[in-house]
C-alpha cells in the first residue's frame, strides 16, 4: 500500500462522503477512482443518484428493511456496519428523505488512504455526487493533494451551481470540469431541477474560456425541456469561447430514478442523432452520444 504522509489540520478538511469506488472506465478518461459526495442543491426529476440528494435525519426507517442486518440506531443515531453490508440497496429504496445511511464523514487523509492502493492502477480521480462544489474546502483539498503528493489529476463531475471564479486554486490545480447544462432555458431549468441556471450558464462561459472544460453533458427527455434549443445554444457558447470540450448527449433511462418519475418518456435513437447532428453543425468537433 502506497503510503498518505500525514498532513496538517487545516489542509486536513473533513467532507461527507457518499462512496467510493477505486475503479471507474466511464467517469472521465482512463481508469479512474470516483469519490461520490453526499449532498446535492438540484432536485431533477430523472436523477439517477436520488440518495446523494440529502444527508441522512436518523429516522430509523432503513433499519428494520435491512435483511443483512447492517444498520443499527444508536442514542437515535443511525450506525452502518460495512463488515456486515452486502451492498444489495435495500436501504436506499426504502429511505423517503432522499438520502442514505452508509454515508461517511471523513478526512481527506481518510480517502486518500482508503484508495491509496489502487494508485498504481488509475490514471486519475474523479469527484462526483451529489455535487461536490457545495464542499467547496474539502473537494479544493482533495484535489491539491492528490495532484502534488500522489501526482493524479482530478475531473470535477458538477452541476455548475457552485461560483468556480471564487475557487481559483481549485481550478488551477483540477484536471478538468465535466459540467451539465441540464436546460438552458431558465424557466425550463427550474422546472427541472428546482434551481436556477444563472450560474450554470456563467460557469459553462468561465471554464470553457479557462480551456478547463473537458466535457459538456445534457440529458434528453422528451417534452420535459427545448432539447434543440440547449443544445443549439451550448454548442455556440462552447465554439465562442474556444472551448474544445467534447459535449455529450445522453438518452434519459429509468434505472436508479425515482419511482414517481419512471415513466418520463425515453428519446429514440433518430432525436438523439438529430441533436448530435446539430451540434456538430454548430462546430462542436466532438459530439458523444449516449
Amino acid at each position: 500500500m502506497s503510503p498518505v504522509p500525514d498532513t496538517p489540520a487545516e489542509d486536513n478538511p473533513t467532507g461527507l462522503v457518499a462512496k467510493i469506488l477505486p475503479s471507474s472506465a466511464v467517469d472521465g478518461p482512463g481508469n479512474r477512482a470516483v469519490v461520490f459526495l453526499q449532498g446535492c442543491d438540484f432536485n431533477c426529476k430523472y436523477c439517477h443518484n436520488p440518495e446523494t440528494r440529502s444527508s441522512c435525519i436518523h429516522c430509523g426507517l432503513c433499519v428494520p428493511a435491512c435483511p443483512a442486518g447492517a444498520l443499527s440506531v444508536y442514542e437515535g443515531k443511525v450506525f452502518w456496519d460495512s463488515e456486515r453490508c452486502t451492498d444489495c440497496g435495500t436501504c436506499l429504496q426504502v429511505c423517503p428523505h432522499s438520502s442514505s445511511p452508509k454515508a461517511q464523514t471523513l478526512t481527506v487523509t481518510e480517502v486518500l488512504q482508503r484508495l491509496s492502493r489502487y494508485f498504481p492502477f488509475i490514471r486519475g480521480l474523479t469527484i462526483s455526487g451529489g455535487e461536490c462544489g457545495l464542499q467547496a474546502a474539502f473537494l479544493t483539498s482533495l484535489v491539491r493533494r492528490a495532484r502534488k503528493i500522489h501526482q493524479l489529476g482530478s475531473l470535477i463531475d458538477t452541476n455548475g451551481s457552485t461560483d468556480y471564479s471564487r475557487l481559483s486554486e481549485l481550478v488551477e490545480d483540477a484536471e478538468g470540469f465535466m459540467l451539465d447544462v441540464k436546460a438552458w432555458d431558465g424557466a425550463e431549468h427550474r422546472a427541472l431541477t428546482g434551481a436556477p441556471n444563472d450560474m450554470v450558464l456563467k460557469n459553462l462561459e468561465y471554464l470553457g474560456r479557462l480551456g478547463m472544460l473537458y466535457e459538456v453533458r445534457t440529458v434528453v427527455v422528451p417534452g420535459l425541456f427545448n432539447a434543440e434549443q440547449t443544445v443549439c445554444e451550448v454548442s455556440r457558447a462552447l465554439v465562442s469561447c474556444g472551448s474544445r470540450a467534447r459535449y455529450k448527449i445522453i438518452a434519459f433511462r429509468p434505472q436508479g430514478v425515482r419511482p414517481q418519475y419512471r415513466d418520463l418518456p425515453q428519446p429514440d435513437r433518430k432525436e438523439l442523432v438529430k441533436l448530435a447532428m446539430l451540434a456538430r453543425s454548430m462546430g462542436v468537433q466532438e459530439v458523444v452520444m449516449v
